[in-house]
């Protein structure tokens, strides 16, 4: 049955307002009908004092499911007399009141820019059934298969991280939703644990943090022996040895070498991966004695309850209040990354700065076409380790894509100067180490 005159009820905080598209004088939600928002005169107390917005034409109750596409706030349909209260008589009106009940949102009707007004609190979000559910179990799988009964608990938050003292760890939010990775990529180039293969590789190093805390290992001498001192102060950079072989390699940038703590956390990845084969791979590295540790002492622990059970907590998202918006600039100064300017002289001195020409090779596609190539050349003249060589490859193609760089000239050209590049890059890196930390 129609609705004429429909009026809703709620109060709209201008925080509510803010960032969901409503104009706090004039909306209009669908073609069938607009909604005006009329500041009551009364003196206020609260903010859940109700504020009238009026609804104008014909509006068919089914079409009410459209509002929440503007707000995820339910609908209630009440009758109201003309004063706004409940239960009016002869002359009340059907009025629809907007309650704080969850409804689903409407990502495909929200632009990147109001999605980045959203306040990361607001966002409607969880780990089940989601991209991470799986990978979690996974997880724990795997420490069953270890005959480790702990299962350290996990909750969304802005980035990864484990907790001083805390059994469980924080996974980045943006990885609970498609579109949340899609504005991810979109902001910082690239989505941290983003694939399978890396989520499980940083899941398998957050848990060594979890499991390092709930059985209070670092607080043992024989684990300072094998890593260091786990109260060293935690470094805002650090200057890696890429040739190293005291170190197991998991996360890019050779992250083990960044504290102890993370060092312990990255054997004990490789430790719990699968079929890892590591006493193979690392035979003759002095890691292997970390490694050999980590599978004396979890051996030791499994089928135990450790003694810090506690399952606090930390920077949950209901506490995140800042918008995606500011979240991303945060982020962006953070990660900053100074790339030399002789750097940008020597890609353009190979490749072309002119407007791009459907027939002309983009930069990173050439790059990448010759990368097994060129990193093979250079591995083989420098003696640097590979992974070394493939992490400074894959800055001169990001920074090849930001310059929108085009390939010019012979290929066979290009390709030595692209080994020479690759060649001087690779050795300033090895004396000058890597100052850019995960975090």
């Amino acid at each position: 049955m129609p609705v004429r005159l429909v009026m809703i009820m709620r109060t709209l905080p201008a925080s509510c307002v803010r960032g969901t598209g409503v104009s706090p004088t004039l909306m209009v939600i669908a073609p069938a009908f607009v909604v005006s928002i009329v500041t009551t005169s009364n003196s206020v107390s609260h903010e859940s004092k109700l504020h009238r917005i009026v609804i104008c034409r014909t509006l068919n109750p089914r079409c009410t499911r459209a509002l929440p596409s503007i707000s995820p706030l339910g609908i209630d349909i009440n009758h109201y007399d003309d004063k706004g209260r409940r239960g009016g008589g002869a002359h009340s009106q059907s009025q629809l009141q907007l309650a704080l009940v969850p409804t689903r949102f409407r990502w495909s009707l929200i632009s990147d820019e109001r999605l980045l007004d959203t306040r990361i609190c607001d966002l409607p979000i969880r780990i089940k059934g989601s991209f991470l559910e799986p990978h979690i179990k996974r997880l724990y799988s795997e420490l069953n298969d270890r005959g480790i009964r702990f299962k350290p608990h996990v909750w969304l938050s802005a980035e990864w991280f484990t907790p001083d003292g805390v059994p469980g760890f924080a996974i980045p939010f943006y990885l609970a939703h498609p579109r949340l990775m899609k504005l991810e990529r979109k902001q910082m180039l690239e989505v941290e644990g983003g694939t399978d293969v890396q989520c499980m590789r940083i899941l398998r190093h957050e848990a060594g943090h979890a499991i390092d805390n709930a059985f209070r290992l670092h607080f043992k001498r024989r684990w300072h022996q094998v890593f260091g001192l786990f109260t060293q102060r935690y470094p805002d950079s650090y200057k890696p040895k890429p040739n190293s072989r005291r170190y197991v390699l998991n996360l890019d940038a050779w992250y083990a070498q960044a504290h102890p703590a993370e060092d312990f956390a990255e054997t004990f990845a490789v430790w719990l991966q699968p079929r890892s084969n590591w006493r193979r791979r690392y035979r003759s590295w002095p890691a292997l004695r970390k490694l050999e540790y980590i599978d004396e002492v979890l051996n030791e622990i499994a089928g135990t309850r450790p003694k810090n059970r506690v399952r606090r907590k930390v920077e949950t998202l209901p506490e995140i209040k800042v918008t995606l918006r500011e979240h991303y600039e945060r982020k962006q100064r953070l990660y900053e990354f100074q790339w030399p300017a002789y750097l940008d002289a020597d890609l353009r001195r190979i490749f072309s700065t002119d407007p791009p020409r459907k027939s002309r090779l983009t930069a990173v596609s050439f790059l990448r076409s010759i990368k097994r190539e060129v990193e093979q050349l250079v591995g083989d003249g420098t003696g640097v380790h590979k992974y070394a060589i493939d992490h400074v490859y894959e800055l001169m193609i990001e920074r090849a894509g930001q310059l929108k760089l085009r390939f010019k000239g012979s290929r066979e050209h290009a390709k030595r100067e692209t080994m020479i590049m690759l060649t001087v890059q690779t050795m300033n890196v090895i004396h000058s180490g890597y100052h850019r930390i995960s975090l």
